[in-house]
């Protein structure tokens, strides 16, 4: 009865041993005596006690490797690089990542050390910083094509980081702020220019309206003084005593403006009242008749 009980307790021993769940995201490698059998993935799963074995359990997740690198650019600039690169197993291919590398981290590294090397020393600085995209596209395709061949892909490569050293970000920031206060200045230099040329066109149209202002007053006074003229023809007075008039009107409006004026004037008049005004009136009739002979000859 013993031995019934004991013969019992290793079946089912043997029963459950055999039986084994493989959880989401992760494949198991199963060996048959040593060598390899199948892979189970996620699910319920049975084996043989005894001649089947698990020889590793594989996690199928995404994982992540940063490297950080230093390296030369073209222009002889020495930065560091910092790249991160995100991997997993081939579902198709475990068995193949697990019997072809021990350390898959590693030789991920070493692949993206060489391909960093590689491409950054082909750039200035100024294009590694604007062409991050296009190295870690470069990068991941040489990685990539290279852990295929291991059962691994890569998913994804960044450029994180390219950092020159402070004495060659100092001298970046140097020239920069030299070209930004180069534009600057050209800035300042085309605003002054256009307040100048500005300036001088509304000068230039002042002027020509004053120029048509002081032509119209001038017309005008002269259209008066010809009406004026006509006026005193027409009551039968000749040219003379019309000239005479008229210059005595200006000579009025003269002195009238002379009184209304804002600034400090002195005007020396004759004293005697009205003779002196008529020697005055005489003289200064005289005068205009001469000047006005004198330009007729």
């Amino acid at each position: 009865m013993v031995v019934l009980i004991v013969i019992l307790v290793v079946v089912l021993v043997l029963l459950f041993s055999g039986m084994y769940i493989v959880p989401q995201q992760q494949a198991y490698i199963i060996e048959r005596l040593g060598k390899f059998k199948s892979v189970s993935y996620a699910g319920f799963h049975i084996k043989i006690p005894v001649i089947d074995r698990i020889a590793t359990k594989t996690n199928m997740r995404v994982n992540q490797l940063n490297v950080k690198l230093e390296t030369k650019t073209l222009d002889n600039v020495f930065v560091t690089t910092v790249a991160s690169t995100q991997f997993r197993v081939n579902p198709e291919n475990v068995a193949t990542a697990y019997y072809e590398l021990r350390d898959p981290a590693g030789q991920l590294r070493s692949y993206m050390e060489d391909a960093l090397r590689s491409a950054i020393p082909a750039l200035s600085l100024d294009d590694a910083f604007a062409r991050k995209d296009d190295i870690a596209a470069d990068v991941q395709k040489t990685v990539g094509n290279e852990m295929a061949r291991f059962g691994f892909t890569v998913v994804k490569t960044l450029i994180t980081a390219i950092d020159p050293s402070n004495q060659v970000k100092a001298a970046m920031d140097s020239i920069n702020a030299a070209q930004r206060e180069k534009e600057a200045t050209r800035q300042r230099a085309e605003a002054q220019k256009i307040q100048i040329e500005t300036q001088a066109s509304a000068d230039a149209e002042k002027t020509r309206l004053q120029g048509e202002g002081q032509a119209n007053y001038r017309r005008e006074i002269a259209n008066g003084i010809v009406d004026q003229i006509k006026s005193l023809q027409a009551v039968g007075m000749n040219v003379s005593e019309v000239n005479n008039v008229v210059l005595f009107n200006q000579y009025l409006d003269v002195m009238r403006d002379l009184s209304q004026s804002g600034n400090a004037k002195t005007v020396v008049l004759p004293a005697s009242t009205p003779a002196g005004y008529k020697d005055l009136f005489s003289q200064l009739t005289q005068a205009m008749l001469t000047a006005d002979e004198a330009k007729g000859e």
